[in-house]
């Protein structure tokens, strides 16, 4: 009887050929690409339907020029040919996407200067304005609705609750008015607008000091509404996770009421807060236009009210790409976040 014969390039176990090692990307990695992928498309679809939307308005930039200055029809015709404005819209679009791709945002002749360059110029006060006003209205909100839930139905959960509804109730060009009656004419604790004052010449820490007095009022008026919001949202979000069993576990466990409220029960009730600052960051970007415009603050909310009259597309157009840049990548942020806060999250 024969011997039998050993199988080969099969390795130690004889149980077939050894498999390769698996090259496919994790469930993280592939959530991270996957939401790239879609915020690309966001972005392009929000460009191409902007621009589309720009175009189906009546007139454009050389007939805002027309309007400022005496062009005879052969200048009319040069300036469109100049600016493109003489092809078909399809053209156009393929044109200023392609620009785009290369972050080129054109030529803004209202402005006499590249449009990147009047953009990056505005940027820095709308930026500020909006990191401010979200950071502040989150912590001061999230504070509210933990006190609130705290002393559920007692006398200050009833005092919380008014005033966020009277924050909630009240417009915020209402409030920046107020706030310009009370402390800016009336106490001249304050400046009334602008983003620094013109021709003092401030360095260091005394132009900080002047710049964050311009901001107090403005970034109130924008704190307002969210702060009622966060409010609202961190208390009905605080009660809910001290009904779950992990709370009364950690009760179970002899801890004190402190440590499970603060420690326990507080982390996981601010996931909800973390979507709502993403909300809140696009919110601020179209709030910015009215804030901006009632304190005189050069940011990029104006810059796009006036783009808006002066038909300057390429101005607006940037604009509205910067500004939805900016909104897509918070949310990407976010995202992340949520995936490192709450692994129980959902990575397909």
């Amino acid at each position: 009887m024969s011997e039998p014969v050993p199988l080969t390039g099969t390795g130690t176990t004889g149980r077939g050929p050894a498999k390769a090692p698996s090259r496919r990307l994790s469930p993280a990695l592939r959530y991270v690409l996957r939401r790239l992928l879609q915020a690309v498309l966001v972005m392009m679809l929000v460009m191409v339907g902007s621009f589309l939307l720009v175009k189906l308005a009546p007139g454009d930039m050389v007939d805002a020029m027309a309007g400022t200055r005496d062009l005879t029809a052969d200048q009319i015709a040069s300036l469109r040919e100049r600016y493109g404005l003489d092809q078909s819209v399809f053209v156009q679009l393929i044109r200023y996407m392609a620009l785009l791709a290369t972050f080129d945002f054109g030529y803004s002749p209202i402005n006499a200067a590249p449009a990147m360059d009047v953009i990056l110029a505005r940027l820095p006060v709308t930026a500020i304005l909006v990191v401010c006003s979200v950071s502040l209205s989150m912590v001061i909100g999230t504070i509210f609705g933990v006190l609130a839930s705290r002393f559920a139905g007692k006398a200050v959960d009833l005092g919380i609750s008014l005033f966020m509804l009277l924050l909630y109730a009240t417009p915020s060009f209402i409030i920046a008015i107020l706030l310009i009656l009370i402390f800016a004419v009336k106490l001249h604790w304050l400046p009334i607008a602008g983003f620094e004052s013109v021709g003092m010449g401030y360095t260091g820490l005394t132009y900080l000091k002047d710049v964050a007095a311009h901001l107090i009022l403005p970034v109130t008026a924008l704190c307002t509404f969210y702060i009622a919001i966060y409010g609202r949202i961190g208390r009905a979000s605080m009660l809910e996770v001290l009904k779950l069993d992990f709370v009364r576990t950690a009760r179970g466990k002899g801890l004190t009421e402190g440590r499970v409220f603060y420690v326990h029960a507080l982390r996981n009730a601010l996931l909800p807060l973390v979507t709502m600052a993403g909300l809140q960051v696009s919110s601020l970007f179209g709030g910015a236009v009215l804030i901006e415009t009632i304190f005189g603050l050069p940011g990029m909310g104006r810059t796009a009210f006036d783009a808006v009259f002066q038909r300057d597309t390429n101005l607006l157009l940037g604009v509205v790409f910067i500004s939805s840049l900016a909104v897509v990548i918070v949310n990407f942020v976010i995202d992340m976040l949520y995936m490192v806060l709450d692994p129980r999250v959902n990575l397909k």
